[in-house]
């Protein structure tokens, strides 16, 4: 994909690409259990490529989602500060940088061989390498994934710190899009996977060309047209240069996770009918982004704290599965303390709520923490989520986003009888 981008920016082509782009390179070798050695290996040879390319280019270890801000996993409509505008001054830049003088006139056939600018238009460093993670994130990186009882769920968990780590990154950079490599023959895979983990509902989000559901950034598949083996080839033909990196499920055998499941069914289906990657990607591209009952213009509903796509929330029908385990939280009370319990304060002023959670001398009214989490969850994440025991391993911004969302709940509730409703309003004026 940088090679197709690099040739899409160069003189030579018919339909020059107009935007400034940058290469993020997301470092998993403690989830996949790399040696700090194997690590380094790779790290260099990665840096080696992408001063090739020329592009600017970050450097981010999955570690450093134990430092992300709560604020990632918010829905912004907004753009980022500072970039309204800027697009047009990035183009007019870079469309500058190409047609100067320069004193070589070979240096010019390479596009991305120049310093090129930020998304914002202003003079960036070519590279961003962040700082390299402590022992204790490391630690708390292994801690985590070593929690997780299935492959299946390592996987889905490692595709969401990805996803959140690549968004925090793009929004601290200033940039709008962000473009990755995922092919058809990827995607058909992903379909059937997303199926058989009850992610139905955002088949749309999750396999079509562009995803908003972070608002701000917006994700885009470029590479979706072409399958595994027109990339291979291209990438022969060309010698494109390549870093292979172990992943999280190598030398797992074939039913050890869903998603290894679903990719040798489906590699061995095409092996045997050509048309069987063509078929199910034609299908997921008839997928429209719907919003439930149809209420497109209507406030937004609740997004699920780890995917950030709309809750499929069904309480009304209790015969899906969904339902059924809404209903279910929904009907569960926190134990009732023994009665020789001492009558001790659960919380302070200071957490929770200005005056504390307990009001009068009633039992506490603070909820299961895990069961305030996942409530939060759509279906697909609540299934994941059981296979972690326990929370506490997860990262900070994910617990304190969904503390806030509880808090926040809670006292919507309870102001909610004082609260005037646009029908209401209606209703006063005719009378």
């Amino acid at each position: 994909m940088i090679w197709q981008v690099l040739e899409g920016l160069s003189r030579d082509s018919a339909k020059r690409l107009r935007f400034v782009p940058g290469v993020v390179y997301v470092d998993e070798g403690a989830a996949c259990g790399q040696s700090p050695e194997d690590r380094a290996k790779t790290l260099a040879e990665m840096k080696l490529i992408l001063q090739t390319v020329g592009f600017p280019w970050h450097i981010v270890a999955l570690e450093e989602v134990f430092g992300l801000p709560p604020s990632v996993l918010r829905h912004l409509a907004q753009e980022p500060s500072g970039t309204k505008g800027a697009y047009k001054a990035a183009v007019d830049s870079f469309l500058q940088q190409q047609h100067a003088p320069a004193p070589g006139e070979e240096q010019l056939s390479q596009p991305g061989s120049q310093d090129p600018q930020g998304p914002a238009g202003l003079p960036t460093a070519a590279q961003t390498e962040a700082q390299a993670p402590t022992a204790a994130q490391t630690e708390a990186l292994s801690r985590l994934f070593d929690s997780v009882k299935t492959l299946t769920a390592k996987e889905e968990l490692l595709q969401t710190l990805r996803t959140h780590l690549i968004l925090h990154v793009a929004r601290t950079h200033g940039y709008s899009k962000v473009m990755t490599g995922d092919s058809c023959t990827r995607l058909a895979i992903k379909l059937m996977t997303s199926l058989a983990l009850g992610r139905g509902a955002f088949l749309a989000w999750d396999t079509g060309f562009s995803d908003e559901r972070h608002g701000d950034v917006v994700v885009v598949r470029p590479m979706r047209d072409h399958t595994l083996k027109e990339v291979a080839f291209y990438n022969r033909l060309f010698a494109v240069p390549s870093v292979f990196t172990p992943a999280i499920d190598t030398k797992a055998p074939e039913k050890a996770s869903i998603h290894r499941l679903m990719e040798a069914f489906m590699l061995r289906l095409q092996a045997q009918f050509p048309s069987t990657v063509s078929t199910v990607y034609r299908t997921s591209e008839k997928l429209v982004k719907a919003p439930r009952d149809g209420n497109s213009g209507g406030p937004p509903g609740p997004r699920c704290l780890l995917c950030m796509c709309a809750l499929d929330i069904d309480t009304a029908d209790s015969a899906t599965a969904f339902g059924a385990q809404t209903s279910h939280l929904s009907q569960m009370q926190p134990p009732t303390p023994p009665a020789e319990a001492p009558t001790t304060p659960c919380c302070s002023a200071g957490v929770g709520r200005a005056q504390g959670c307990c009001r009068g001398a009633g039992p506490c009214r603070r909820e299961d923490p895990r069961a305030s989490v996942i409530e939060q969850l759509c279906y697909g994440c609540r299934v994941n989520m059981k296979d972690l025991p326990s929370l506490d391993p997860l990262p900070p911004y994910i617990l304190t986003e969904a503390q806030l969302r509880s808090q926040r709940a809670s006292v919507l509730q309870e102001i909610q009888e004082y609260l005037i409703d646009s029908d209401d309003e209606v209703q006063t004026g005719e009378s």
